[in-house]
């Protein structure tokens, strides 16, 4: 006899609410890794001026990049590159506050958000396991992503090139030594690339891909001096002596003048070529101020040597203007006006918006006019001879196209004219003159910066120091110049911004590839259509 037996019937369900944090681990703290690439940007920033810890640009980026590499996913990467650029800025120009205010962490983030690629890219190409293809690769992207953000954030409408890695080697003629190749762009590849192969390296668990980095690595240290070795030192052709009159701190603009005068007047007796006083060492407008002119040109006169002034003046259009303004014993020779101007400095940027910055900082109360061109003055020696100057006013020494286009059209020697009182006792000061050394290994000439309260300093065609006075010095200080032969010309003075050129078109084509591997990877994982399947 047979007997069915019913299936049993399913236990009534019950629903049990249990917290979150019993039915799964506590997540970690999403923002602790983004806090720690905020405070890994800050690290770079203590190998440039005035910390100065240069050796330290070589493994400064390898904290933030792992923090990159480790996150959980390409995007998070990509946030922690955020952070680490916001706090890169931050700290590379804390200077700034009396200027621009709040507006300082609004530009970090603007800013910081350019190194967001940089995270991306460390992750995708550096996430373990880590392959030998993919360590190579990232020494090449890695670098070319660096220098695309630091040339994206370099255009003068954004600001201009402020802190860029590059410029923390510019005490070490020998690694300029690829300035004078691939300008400022090609000494922060070849610190980014460094840094990648360390961050390889330390995190690799096979030997090839640690042997590859390695090996990489010591080709771009030793390329440096290698091409400094290689690269004849400029031909002499004669020298010049020049006179950078540092007044100091004199807030009233008669006082200042006229302690610029006696420190010039000091200079009667001496070889003196020229006379560069600093950047608005007068607020007279020298074509309407015939007194200003003619203590000029008594000086110019008196001591044998044409004096460049830095005018900072109401012209006649009622617009107000900084120039360099070249003044012989007959009278004004010729004049160059800025043209680059400082944001929120000298001009605020949609003054109808942001105008209000005005009013809780130090920024400009009134826009500057800016220059329309830039033309090499017309300078001569005491003999007579010419010395085409190109002269160029505080924030353009740190523009790589300007000294270029002053060495083509054929400047002997570079002119900064510079005032950073506002900033005195801040690392504004050193980090400043230190472009104008960059700028000469980049033009093979020799470049001086004069400053109304320091530092005043003079460099050789190698970037070399030849003489210095510092923010706590005034007078004049006086250096002999050895001029390169006239129409010599660095590799980047003849191919330019190669190097961020093809930095762009390498980030791009990374950027194509990773979209298409994302493509096809979602393609697979989809799996066949209905059609196919049947």
């Amino acid at each position: 006899m047979s007997r069915r037996i019913a299936p049993a019937s399913p236990a009534p369900s019950t629903t049990r609410t249990t917290p979150t944090a019993e039915r799964q681990p506590r997540a970690p703290h999403r923002y602790r890794a983004r806090f720690g690439a905020l405070a890994a940007g800050a690290v770079p920033v203590v190998a440039f001026p005035a910390p100065g810890l240069a050796w330290l640009a070589w493994i400064a980026l390898v904290p933030g990049l792992s923090l990159m590499q480790r996150a959980p996913s390409g995007r998070e990467a990509a946030v922690r590159g955020w952070w680490f650029g916001a706090g890169f800025i931050l700290t590379a120009m804390y200077w700034l506050v009396p200027s621009i205010g709040p507006a300082l962490p609004v530009l970090a983030v603007l800013f910081g958000a350019l190194q967001s690629v940089a995270g991306y890219a460390v992750h995708r190409l550096l996430h373990p396991p880590l392959t030998t293809r993919r360590a190579l690769l990232a020494l090449l992207v890695v670098p070319a992503v660096w220098v695309s953000t630091e040339y994206a954030r370099s255009w003068h409408a954004l600001g201009g090139p402020w802190a860029l890695l590059g410029a923390t080697q510019w005490q070490h003629p020998a690694i300029l030594g690829l300035a004078s190749a691939g300008g400022i762009w090609l000494v922060s590849a070849a610190v980014a690339a460094v840094n990648t192969g360390a961050l390889i390296a330390l995190t690799a668990v096979h030997w090839r891909p640690r042997a590859a980095a390695a090996l990489v690595t010591v080709l771009v240290l030793a390329a440096g001096p290698l091409l400094f070795a290689l690269r004849p030192a400029p031909a002499g052709a004669g020298a010049v002596t020049v006179a950078l009159v540092q007044p100091g701190i004199v807030e009233d603009p008669q006082a200042r003048f006229e302690a610029s005068t006696r420190d010039t007047a000091a200079l009667v007796g001496q070889p003196v070529d020229l006379v560069v006083w600093g950047e608005s060492s007068t607020t007279a407008d020298l074509d309407r101020d015939p007194a200003a002119l003619d203590e000029l040109r008594r000086l110019a006169a008196t001591t044998g040597a044409e004096v460049m002034a830095g005018e900072d003046a109401r012209k006649a259009d009622g617009r107000i203007s900084k120039d360099a303004v070249l003044v012989s014993p007959v009278g004004v020779v010729d004049r160059y006006r800025k043209i680059r101007l400082v944001p929120f400095g000298e001009y605020i940027p949609l003054r109808p918006v942001l105008g209000w910055i005005a009013g809780v900082s130090r920024a400009a109360g009134e826009n500057r006019a800016p220059g329309s061109d830039f033309h090499v003055l017309p300078a001569t020696d005491r003999a007579g001879r010419p010395l085409p100057v190109g002269a160029l006013i505080c924030f353009e020494s740190a523009f790589p196209d300007m000294a270029r286009t002053a060495a083509r059209d054929g400047a002997r020697v570079l002119v900064y004219q510079s005032s950073t009182s506002t900033f005195q006792h801040t690392w504004a000061p050193e980090q400043h003159v230190s472009l104008a050394a960059i700028r000469a290994a980049e033009t093979g000439r020799p470049a001086v910066q004069a400053s109304l309260t320091g530092v005043s300093a003079a460099f050789d065609a190698q970037g070399r120091e030849l003489a210095r006075l510092g923010t706590d010095g005034t007078g004049a200080l006086t250096v002999r110049l050895p001029l390169a032969a006239p129409g010599t010309l660095t590799w980047y003075d003849r191919i330019g911004d190669v190097v961020p050129m093809g930095a762009l078109l390498v980030t791009a084509g990374a950027a194509v590839s990773a979209w298409r591997s994302r493509t096809a990877a979602g393609r697979a994982t989809a799996g066949p259509g209905p059609r196919a399947a049947a």
